[in-house]
């Protein structure tokens, strides 16, 4: 039961955990990257160890190639010198010191590449790796842009939807504006039928007439004369008389 329990607050925990990286890839990444240089660094150690181990073998063949050269002279002149007991006890030696000349060559041999694969496999790793991380990189970069691109969509159709709806409310109030204007007009004109003209002229007429009378009393107490304002009149010949002229001669004549 308490495996159970465990279990279940792992997966909720999980959950959690993945639920913050979903929101952080970049927290992500960033710790990934200090992963890998912790373990290049780790590994940077243990090569190391292995590079001395190669140069201490490196050391130990030449110091035996070293002492192989001095023994086997040793021996050629013991021998020559007809020190048989001397050059045989050198010569047990020299074998002896060939033969760890031959182990400990093949070990550097072996050590020395089997540090150079380890290297390559660091490089190609380290390689791979970074290249993932490079990837990642811009992946998350054109996650950011696509994402920037799909919010403004969103925007830009959330505005032309509220342009739209803008629209109507103008249209709405295009029409309330007209139907007001049209029954002001209708209220100014039926104001304006119900205007007598009639009294109007009338007083406009009596007042140019007081304004006449008026005026010609000033002008005959300063003694001045008024021009008439009526229009002259022609003297006319009555049709009467003509048509009686112009028959009188004619009916004489007849």
């Amino acid at each position: 039961m308490f495996k159970r329990i465990k279990n279940l607050i792992k997966g909720f925990f999980g959950l959690f955990v993945g639920g913050l990286e979903k929101r952080n890839p970049e927290a992500l990444l960033e710790n990934e990257k200090e992963n890998l240089r912790r373990q290049i660094s780790e590994f940077n150690k243990g090569l190391a160890a292995h590079a001395g181990l190669v140069e201490k073998l490196m050391s130990k063949a030449k110091k035996l190639d070293k002492e192989e050269t001095e023994l086997r002279a040793k021996t050629a002149a013991n021998l020559k010198a007809g020190n048989r007991e001397a050059a045989g006890k050198l010569a047990l030696q020299l074998q002896s010191v060939d033969k760890e000349h031959d182990t400990v060559h093949a070990q550097m041999v072996e050590a020395d590449t089997r540090y150079k694969e380890l290297v390559r496999a660091r490089d190609v790793s380290v390689k791979a790796a970074k290249d993932r991380i490079e990837e990642l990189t811009r992946n998350l970069d054109e996650m950011k842009s696509t994402k920037a691109m799909a919010e403004l969509n969103e925007m830009a159709s959330g505005m032309v939807t509220e342009i739209g709806g803008s629209g109507d409310t103008l249209n709405r109030l295009e029409e309330m504006v007209e139907e007001e204007r049209t029954k002001a007009a209708g209220r100014a004109r039926v104001a304006r039928d119900q205007v007598n003209m009639t009294d109007i002229n009338q007083q406009a007429s009596e007042q140019d007439a007081l304004a006449e009378m008026a005026l010609a009393d000033f002008a005959a107490a300063e003694g001045i004369e008024l021009e008439s304002t009526e229009a002259p009149k022609t003297e006319t010949t009555p049709a009467a008389e003509t048509t009686k002229g112009t028959m009188g001669p004619e009916g004489e004549s007849a």
